[in-house]
C-alpha cells in the first residue's frame, strides 16, 4: 500500500426504469428542474442530499453524476424515482444501477519526472505543449490516470471502487521501479 490519500471525486451512473417519462410534467410539477430540449435532450434535476445532479430521459434513463459514494448514487436514484412516481408514473420498484465512470484523485509526495516516465513506459503520452499533465493507459482494469509533475495524479474510466486503489497503487508502485518519483515536496 502507498502512503497517499485517494479521493473519489465524482461517480457516474445509469439506471434505465423502463418506463417512458414525460418530461414536460416534470418541469410543471418539480422544483430546481432545467431543461431546454433545443440544446439538450435530458432534464437536469439537481439534489441536495445526496450532492448529485440527475439526467433523465424521456426513455426513462437516469444518469447520476457528482455523487462520491455508490451508496449516495442508489439514494439519489431511488429520490429521483420516489419523485417520479409522484407524479403518477408507473416506476417498477426494481431497476438496474449500472456505474459508468469513476473519478478519483490523490496526492503522490513526490514530484514526478514526467519525460522519464514517458520514456519508460510503452503505454503513455505526453506532450507538454498541448497538456502538461501525462495520461498513462491501463488495460486491466481499464483506465486512464493523468499524472502531473506536481504528483497529483486523476484515475478515471475505471466502473469498481476497489479497482481504483488497484490502479493508484500499481501506478505508483511502477514510477518508483523506474525511479520517476524527485524529490518530495515540502
Amino acid at each position: 500500500m502507498t502512503n497517499f490519500n485517494i479521493k473519489i471525486v465524482n461517480i457516474v451512473a445509469s439506471a434505465p426504469l423502463g418506463v417512458r417519462v414525460p418530461l414536460e410534467k416534470i418541469i410543471e410539477n418539480i422544483e430546481g428542474t432545467e431543461y431546454e430540449p433545443e440544446q439538450f435532450p435530458g432534464l437536469v434535476y439537481r439534489i441536495n442530499d445526496p450532492k448529485a445532479a440527475m439526467l433523465i430521459f424521456s426513455s426513462g434513463k437516469l444518469v447520476c453524476t457528482g455523487a462520491r459514494t455508490i451508496a449516495d448514487v442508489r439514494k439519489a436514484v431511488e429520490k429521483v424515482a420516489m419523485m417520479i412516481r409522484s407524479l403518477k408514473i408507473d416506476v417498477p420498484k426494481k431497476y438496474k444501477i449500472q456505474i459508468e465512470n469513476i473519478v478519483a484523485s490523490a496526492q503522490i509526495p513526490a514530484r514526478l519526472d514526467l519525460d522519464k516516465i514517458a520514456f519508460e513506459s510503452e503505454n503513455s503520452e505526453y506532450e507538454p505543449s498541448s497538456f502538461p499533465g501525462l495520461v498513462y493507459r491501463m488495460k486491466d482494469p481499464k483506465a486512464a490516470l493523468l499524472l502531473f509533475g506536481s504528483g497529483k495524479v486523476i484515475c478515471t474510466g475505471i466502473r469498481k471502487i476497489e479497482d481504483v486503489e488497484y490502479a493508484m497503487n500499481f501506478v505508483f508502485k511502477k514510477l518508483k521501479s523506474i525511479d520517476a518519483l524527485k524529490k518530495p515536496l515540502k
